[in-house]
């Protein structure tokens, strides 16, 4: 074994396991690109001749309830009136995006509950300090609306920027048919403001069932989720892979944001102690190097995969101090938290890119826990 080689795999060997490489994506200085046989991953201003599939803009603050009646009935959910299946996912809906908008994300907003959900919840009561922790009752949903009393729901009139595309149409599954793709964007404009407005596809469409997604000057009722904007610097990440959660912490030690995750697997698990921030890329390339990685169909060689949010790391690349592994955006939003990832720590692309706004270079990222998803 030569220098290089052992060099590496003692990199590679950390917490008493063998890591297995997550991702290939190269983080250069802005405005630059790379020759190397790795991913140039840059920021987005270095690929201007290419399509915005960055991601769509985050959602204004601010504004009116929509007038749409079943909108009315979210904007008027309660706990005490929580009677019925339809009353509680109205009730879900809501306090789903109330705690977006407290930066503690459920991940996709569906109106369902589901693990993703509880632990936001569980987090907001710790936060909280409330006697039931996170249990929805009357305590919990008092907080919740106390700290934010805004219109969760919006009249959204679809403009020609949203409609730009270029959208995809099916999205191919494999990385050699990826590779063939000058972008990732959307596969159609429903995708597209599933992600603007944080919500499933499915609950967009069944507030919207005879939308025209298409139609640029289409009004179609939406939410108002939180704007990325954490709101102050993070100090410190933690990523909980008991949990399938990361957390940002503030200079003081107090949790400002915390994210649903997908956080390796028993097969290849993620890092564990602490690394560090390296970089952020926005809008990444990704390249997959049959040399580097231990996944995938190793028959075609090296592959590139252009930028976009339907890229395999999404939109946002943190690039962390141990070789190939990263947190990361995903292009479906709602896996997160439920199926194993090759090591690398997967968020939804908005909760990408709200981490990776508030994070610099050097900033602690600490693994804890274990997974027991295979």
């Amino acid at each position: 074994m030569g220098l290089r080689q052992a060099a590496l795999m003692r990199r590679a060997f950390v917490g008493g396991v063998m890591l297995m490489a997550c991702a290939v994506v190269q983080a250069l200085p802005r405005d630059t690109v790379s020759p190397s046989r790795h991913a140039a991953a840059t920021e987005s201003t270095a690929h201007a001749d290419a399509p915005a599939t960055g991601g769509p803009a985050a959602p204004e603050a601010g504004g009116g309830a929509s007038n749409n009646p079943e909108a009315q009935a979210i904007e008027a959910s309660t706990f005490s009136a929580m009677k019925g299946s339809t009353a509680k996912r109205r009730l879900l809906i809501k306090v789903e995006t109330l705690l977006d908008r407290e930066h503690f994300s459920p991940g996709e907003i569906d109106g369902q509950n589901g693990s993703n959900l509880e632990n936001a919840m569980a987090a907001f009561g710790q936060a909280q300090d409330l006697s039931g922790g996170g249990k929805l009752d009357a305590a919990f949903f008092d907080a919740l609306t106390k700290a934010d009393s805004a219109p969760v729901t919006q009249d959204y009139v679809i403009t020609a920027d949203d409609e730009k595309g270029p959208f995809l149409g099916t999205i191919p599954s494999g990385f050699p048919e990826m590779a063939k793709l000058k972008s990732l964007g959307y596969a159609n404009p429903l995708q597209y403001f599933a992600e603007k407005f944080h919500m499933s596809e499915k609950l967009l469409r069944e507030l919207n069932p005879k939308a025209d997604f298409t139609a640029v000057g289409t009004s179609i009722v939406a939410l108002r989720p939180g704007n990325g904007d954490i709101g102050e610097p993070v100090a410190r990440v933690e990523v909980d892979k008991s949990t399938d959660q990361v957390r940002a912490l503030n200079a003081a030690g107090r949790v400002v944001a915390v994210f649903p995750a997908t956080v390796g697997s028993t097969e290849r698990p993620a890092p564990s102690g602490e690394w560090a921030v390296k970089s952020v890329v926005n809008n990444p390339p990704y390249t997959y190097d049959p040399k580097r990685l231990t996944f995938g169909d190793k028959s075609k060689g090296a592959l590139t995969i252009a930028a976009g949010p339907n890229n395999p790391v999404g939109s946002t690349w943190i690039d962390l101090t141990v070789e190939t592994y990263g947190i990361h955006g995903s292009p479906d939003p709602t896996l997160i938290g439920k199926t194993a990832s090759h090591g690398c720590v997967r968020l939804t692309n908005w909760d990408a890119a709200a981490l990776g706004r508030a994070v610099k270079k050097g900033t602690p990222v600490m693994f804890v826990g274990r997974t027991t998803k295979t």
